[in-house]
């Protein structure tokens, strides 16, 4: 598997983050929380994006399991609030990194770049006594 990082931006993994995804276990699915802010009038091109990336991930395998409007801070800064939420499931992890590497990817990418001021993604396994 590679650790190259396979994008550059303001809204990718950095070198030492995109390697620690690439040397986790991959035992199974992983679900990427995924936390949006566009810039003024971004929304648009974010969502061409997310079509070409929607059908990326169902051809690997993947779903979208859930979006959502952030709506209100509760918890922590309100100055750092957030316009979306999105779960997207992927059977694993090689089958994101092989995503986000391919060309298709990485040529759609420029529509996320366009649209996001911001992101976190956090991949998230299953763990069910975590609580």
């Amino acid at each position: 598997m590679s650790t190259e990082l396979p994008l550059r931006g303001g809204i990718t993994p950095n070198v030492e983050q995109f390697q620690q995804l690439t040397s986790a276990p991959d035992e199974g699915a992983v679900v990427m929380l995924n936390l949006l802010k566009f810039k003024p009038g971004g929304m648009e091109a974010y969502l061409r994006y997310g079509d070409a990336a929607r059908e990326m991930v169902e051809k690997r395998g993947g779903r979208l399991l859930w979006t959502g409007r952030a709506e209100q801070i509760l918890i922590g800064d309100p100055a750092a609030d957030w316009d979306v939420v999105a779960l997207v499931e992927y059977p694993s992890r090689a089958a994101f990194i092989e995503m986000v590497s391919s060309p298709d990817y990485l040529e759609a990418h420029a529509e996320r770049e366009a649209g996001l001021e911001r992101t976190i993604v956090v991949a998230c396994s299953p763990a069910p006594n975590a609580l």
